[in-house]
């Protein structure tokens, strides 16, 4: 049972948070922030670095706290053994989040919270919410035994929460993380999908402007290894291209021939105007990526980060239903992908609207209001 705290509210306080190993984390949030404002909720924001940065940006009128994210890094090399070397720091930053968030809890009169990937933010004080789209990890290949030891970790983790909210379609055949979000056992909590998020409408130009646009983000080093793997062919390139470099409030860029754009970051609403003035988005195969160009039925070549196995996996299933064209970041040839481009069978179908999200929470809202 939850403790009932601040009676004398009227509107009901979420603290939203999301995971800094990626800007999509954060990005997925907006359309959940939104939703929660358009419900006169009050939003509070824990985020730190870009995560913060970027949604200041879009929400520059909330309270943001600061909240120190995993700090886990990618190497250039031996990707696997670096992360599992940061396994003892990963469980510590949970548990610091934890006593962090019982503490914030009181001081800013939270009512609930809602947790994308942060496994420490849970407290029996009010209700908290974690999201995740991966509710199986995937293991490399000479680790598939370990599959079901890591997910059963992980439920171990989620189980302290009240929800877990699955951003993608409830029945698996329209889903696109496939067997991530929709594993044979669930978490033992309330598992509820939501659809997918995007800070996108779908609407907007469709004359063409870009030959490309170039989306980069991601932990570092892989993120600037990427870019570096791409300027040098970029600038061998005819056409226009827009380059963003996933680096919000960085303000210096790299000097470019005046054919190519390049920008440090851009807002929602003129990033979708890019997108769909692009003939083909260049990124990573992150799954916020993913929602947000299915949205917009862009052509996209992805280039999963090497050794995370999640976007592999999610590179290598979109590749068999010509949803995208897929490549390697060790051998990434720029104007060979951009020639197969123009002859590939792109699969891309109609615009999608989420018809579970303001359900989910509509309903949620309801038995907050009545625990107050």
């Amino acid at each position: 049972m939850f403790i009932a705290v601040h009676k004398e509210k009227i509107n009901t306080t979420i603290l939203v948070a999301p995971l800094d190993w990626g800007l999509g984390h954060a990005t997925r949030c907006i359309p959940i922030i939104k939703y929660l404002l358009q419900k006169q909720c009050r939003v509070v924001i824990a985020a730190a670095g870009l995560h913060k940065k970027l949604l200041e940006q879009e929400f520059e009128h909330l309270e943001f706290i600061h909240l120190d994210g995993y700090g886990i890094k990618y190497a250039k090399r031996n990707v696997l053994l670096r992360l599992a070397i940061q396994l003892p720091h990963f469980l510590k930053k949970i548990k610091q989040e934890n006593s962090w968030l019982q503490k914030v809890v009181e001081e800013h009169k939270i009512d609930a919270v809602i947790s994308d990937n942060r496994y420490g933010l849970y407290t029996d004080k009010v209700p908290c919410v974690f999201i995740t789209h991966q509710l199986q990890v995937k293991t490399p290949q000479f680790f598939n035994w370990a599959e079901s030891m890591v997910r059963n970790r992980l439920y171990h983790l989620i189980n302290h929460f009240n929800e877990c909210w699955v951003p993608d379609a409830a029945i698996e055949k329209e889903s696109l993380a496939g067997t991530l979000s929709h594993p044979n056992v669930l978490p033992a909590i309330p598992v509820k999908y939501i659809g997918w998020l995007t800070r996108f409408d779908g609407a907007g130009a469709t004359e063409k402007r870009y030959t490309a646009t170039i989306s980069l983000s991601g932990p570092e080093p892989q993120r600037s290894l990427l870019e570096a793997i791409i300027l040098p062919q970029l600038k061998k390139m005819t056409g226009n291209f827009l380059i963003i470099r996933g680096m919000p409030g960085e303000t210096a860029l790299p000097s470019l021939p005046i054919n190519i754009t390049a920008v440090n970051h851009l807002a929602a609403a003129d990033m979708q105007m890019a997108f769909l003035q692009s003939n083909y988005i260049i990124s990573r195969s992150g799954y916020s990526t993913l929602m947000d160009m299915k949205v917009l039925q862009c052509k996209c070549i992805f280039i999963p980060t090497p050794g995370q196995t999640e976007q592999e996996y999610l590179g290598k299933s979109l590749a068999a239903k010509k949803m995208a064209i897929v490549k390697q970041q060790s051998n990434f040839n720029l104007a060979a992908t951009l020639q197969e481009a123009a002859t590939f069978p792109f699969n891309t179908d109609s615009i999608y609207k989420n018809q579970l999200l303001e359900g989910v929470i509509d309903n949620w809202l309801t038995i907050l209001q009545n625990r107050l």
